[in-house]
């Protein structure tokens, strides 16, 4: 169950980063604010990987493991530059739910890329969520 406090967590500052980013973008150009932030972000990071004393792992990717962060970060530079356009543009309580439906595209991915299981209860919770973000950014 460790794994959902820390989604739960994840969850609850992603609410943040929305409220915090929609007031951030106000007045700069949001790509600004997202090279502004993700050198915040590449600082804090190193200083909790330096504290927790696991800096010595940084030179022990394998080649897949770099392939592979080097996707997801390029991924994550694309998500968070349209992320912050997107706020920047529409009202949070607005952005963030669509945002969110990126869930559906994780378990279409996740489904047809690393084989994980497809339930009825992943699909009836998939519809209620592109459901109810349709009716909040109405």
């Amino acid at each position: 169950m460790d794994w959902l406090i820390f989604a739960l967590m994840s969850a609850f500052f992603a609410a943040l980063t929305a409220v915090f980013g929609k007031v951030g973008v106000s007045g700069i150009d949001s790509n600004v604010a997202t090279a502004a932030r993700t050198v915040i972000m590449t600082v804090t990071v190193l200083v909790v990987v330096l504290f927790q004393g696991k800096a010595g792992q940084l030179a022990q990717f394998s080649s897949k493991t770099f392939v592979f962060v080097v996707l997801s970060a390029l991924a994550g530079a694309a998500s968070w530059l349209a992320y912050f356009r997107a706020l920047q543009l529409g009202e949070a309580s607005r952005v963030a739910p669509i945002d969110r439906l990126s869930v559906i595209f994780t378990l279409v991915l996740a489904l047809v890329f690393l084989h994980e299981g497809l339930s009825w209860g992943k699909i009836g919770g998939t519809l209620l969520m592109v459901a109810g973000a349709i009716l909040i950014a109405r």
